[in-house]
């Protein structure tokens, strides 16, 4: 499952308008959309990178105003790792990542009030926008990229999704188009007001459900932490294995 994941990710970047290589890597790139974790690199099954290929990546980043940023499963290219430490980027986080099958996944606790539906309208699109928006730490209103993105998974085969409760917008996510039936859960984001109620846990079980009705075969995700990590696992998500993420500080 690992490597299928890998393999997903690689070909939903390959399919961006937007991406660009740079020696053994691919890189992500949003822009209209700054947040880091909507930009970063991943290289090829087993890439061996020089100290020169590094560096042209990283100038590449620079170039487009963008932190230097990699984001891949360590068993899939075992050498770059240590070529990026060497380099001098810094490891931000090692997360489980977390899948699953058809057939796999369990029924949420209810939560009063609570609709979950598809965004239509622009100001359906831009709520949901907005939740995820502030959700992740931003300020102000939604970025055009985070509109985009809710809009593309809509309208490419995968899920959007904005959760009210009581008519109030309260959560946000999606679930990216398939690669060979395979999806990702994303940009999931409660509310503050809303959070600890078991609106992230129904959201998310309506997204993975909703995919599997379109024919999806796995969806995958990962956790912001060990407690989100026991909503998942609550609604039938399993560890199948580890993902990094990897920077250069821009000091």
């Amino acid at each position: 499952m690992d490597t299928a994941i890998q393999n997903y990710a690689r070909a939903h970047t390959l399919r961006s308008p937007d991406h660009y290589r740079v020696g053994p890597f691919t890189v992500r790139h949003n822009p209209g959309w700054e947040l880091k974790y909507a930009n970063y690199a991943m290289p090829d099954q087993d890439a061996e990178p020089t100290a020169g290929e590094i560096a042209d990546l990283v100038a590449a980043f620079r170039r487009r105003d963008r932190l230097p940023r990699l984001e891949f499963l360590p068993a899939w290219a075992p050498a770059v790792e240590p070529a990026l430490l060497a380099a001098g980027f810094t490891v931000e986080n090692r997360a489980p990542v977390m899948a699953c099958p058809a057939g796999g996944l369990l029924a949420p606790k209810p939560v009063d009030g609570l609709r979950v539906a598809e965004p239509a309208t622009d100001a359906e699109f831009t709520a949901a926008a907005a939740v995820q928006h502030t959700g992740f730490g931003g300020e102000g209103g939604p970025d055009d990229g985070e509109i985009a993105w809710l809009r593309a998974a809509a309208e490419g085969g995968g899920v959007s999704a904005l959760a009210t409760v009581d008519g109030v917008p309260a959560g946000a996510g999606g679930v990216s188009a398939p690669v060979d039936g395979i999806g990702e859960l994303a940009g999931l984001a409660v509310a503050g007001a809303f959070r600890r109620r078991g609106v992230g846990a129904a959201l998310s079980a309506w997204l993975t459900r909703t995919a599997f009705d379109r024919g999806f075969t796995a969806v995958w995700l990962e956790p912001g932490g060990p407690d989100v990590e026991r909503i998942y696992a609550g609604i039938g998500y399993r560890r199948v294995g580890e993902k990094l993420d990897i920077s250069l500080d821009p000091s």
